[in-house]
């Protein structure tokens, strides 16, 4: 038996663990009818169902939780001036201590300093960007906590689960042939990994063995009641 080759590692202390995941520039409403909007990168896609963590701090967070209502617009690597120029940027007045730590400034006008445009949602109040490829609107589904078990920290981060009611894309990333299905050739996210932005290839770069199932087979019951409320505004 031939021996296993040596593979050698070495134990690190990364201050973050952001190994890459895609870019969301969330949308909601504030108060006075305005929107806020702002790029985060800790969220991940379950069915219909989406899990996002944002700072306890920030003006999104607070809306989210007032309003329950929300849009995760997902920016290409084409778009990531317009997503930079939203860094260190903060729709709370006044800006809170981590942040400004960090230098942030507060902003008002986010989407004017972005160059994006706003459009109307149809299930929620908070607008999409009409730039980014994906457009989901969602509404909150639940609240919980994070880092429980550490005292300084717990109440620093919040983790939502939102459930999504619509979903838009530019018709370019269908695939040809089908209106409900995303070419994944066609479609690359731009990624932030270690503070840094990213794209990705639309190439595979081998088979996938999980491709060969029907998407179907995954079908979500969160589907049918976004196309039964559809039909109840139409």
């Amino acid at each position: 038996m031939t021996a296993a080759p040596r593979i050698e590692t070495v134990s690190v202390e990364p201050a973050i663990l952001y190994w890459g995941t895609p870019v969301v520039l969330i949308s909601t409403s504030n108060e006075d009818g305005s929107s806020n909007l702002a790029p985060m990168s800790s969220a991940f896609w379950l069915g219909w169902r989406c899990i996002l963590g944002l700072d306890a701090s920030s003006k999104n967070t607070e809306n989210l939780i007032r309003t329950g209502e929300c849009v995760l617009n997902l920016p290409s690597p084409a778009l990531v001036g317009h997503v930079d120029r939203l860094a260190r940027l903060t729709g709370s007045n006044p800006v809170p201590a981590a942040k400004q730590m960090r230098q942030y400034t507060h902003e008002k006008n986010k989407w004017e300093i972005s160059g994006l445009t706003p459009v109307p949602s149809e299930t929620v109040q908070a607008p999409r960007a009409l730039e980014c490829p994906v457009q989901m609107e969602a509404v909150l589904a639940a609240t919980n906590g994070f880092m429980a078990d550490d005292p300084m920290w717990k109440v620093g981060i919040k983790v939502f689960e939102v459930r999504i009611t619509r979903v838009h894309v530019h018709p370019e990333l269908l695939m040809a042939g089908t209106t409900d299905r995303i070419d994944p050739d066609k479609w690359g996210p731009l990624i932030m990994k270690f503070q840094k932005f990213y794209g990705c290839t639309t190439e595979q770069v081998h088979g996938s063995r999980l491709g060969e199932i029907p998407e179907a087979t995954y079908l979500s019951p969160d589907v049918e009641r976004a196309r039964a409320a559809a039909l109840r505004q139409a």
